[in-house]
């Protein structure tokens, strides 16, 4: 696709002119798109070394890297993960699974060693820590991933059972699977997944001072046009606007399928929180 044909695609009709600062990872990473459909082909260990390599590429605060993945093949393991995540068919079927934690036990067992008490871990600035590496790890491998000629999709459904998954990884306290992704060869024959539109760059983008939320409107308004047609091209079954959509999602603790609990997991996991 051509840049022009890729803005367009990722902003519909909000899209702007194709820039002329352009590369072909700018290229790649707007054409992401969310694979849920996979061959049964191995992603090899190979493939999987440069992946983390990239992974462990991205940035960490103060290098503490606090986080660690596990990669699970495991037919049976893929399938239990599959059932907390909500019985997603392509947590079962992807060849690879990998689930990013946040991972404070190592620094813990650092600090041990070293003869400190760690008494930082349990603030909650520890937590952000842990959970804003594991996700640019995360964004690193699965771009590394693409670059590969694999695909990928993240699982935020873990979080519906962080209990049963710690359980099934061997977590110890101070560990948490914050989201999976499966990995894999795209399956040709199945329906190819389409780049979804995101808002308009004039509602995520602030110069110097946000801009009020109802100067967003809009912006959002348009938007909501661009995902009817997208839902609408992709037969999808949604119901109602973006806005819609979205407002039912945080409409009350039931629509957190589960993760209304996160909390009280967290601290049965050894997160005190403060």
């Amino acid at each position: 696709m051509t840049p022009d044909e890729l803005l367009a695609a990722r902003y519909g009709v909000s899209a702007p002119s194709a820039p002329q600062a352009w590369s072909t990872l700018i290229e790649q990473l707007l054409g992401h798109r969310s694979v849920r459909h996979y061959l049964p082909d191995a992603v090899s260990d190979d493939q999987l070394t440069a992946i983390v390599a990239a992974a462990q590429s991205a940035a960490s605060s103060s290098n503490l890297q606090a986080w660690s993945v596990v990669a699970v093949r495991d037919a049976a393991t893929r399938a239990a993960l599959a059932t907390c995540a909500g019985e997603q068919a392509h947590v079962r079927e992807a060849p690879l699974q990998l689930v990013w934690l946040l991972d404070l036990a190592r620094l813990q067992a650092v600090a041990g060693q070293a003869g400190v008490s760690p008494d930082a871990l349990p603030f909650m600035e520890m937590f952000l820590v842990g959970v804003i590496d594991a996700a640019l790890a995360a964004q690193n491998a699965l771009a590394a991933a693409q670059s590969l000629g694999l695909s990928g999709c993240y699982i935020g459904g873990l979080r519906n059972q962080p209990l049963v998954v710690a359980k099934l990884l061997g977590l110890p306290p101070h560990v948490f699977a914050v989201f999976g992704m499966t990995l894999g060869t795209e399956d040709p024959a199945a329906p190819a997944a389409s780049i979804k539109p995101r808002l308009p760059q004039s509602v995520v983008l602030h110069h110097e001072r946000y801009v009020p939320v109802q100067a967003q409107m809009p912006g959002i308004e348009a938007y909501n046009e661009a995902m009817a047609h997208f839902y609408a091209q992709q037969q999808m079954a949604v119901r109602g606007t973006w806005s819609v959509h979205s407002a039912r999602r945080v409409a009350n603790a039931q629509a957190l399928t589960g993760r209304d609990q996160l909390v009280d997991a967290l601290h049965q996991l050894g997160f005190g929180l403060k």
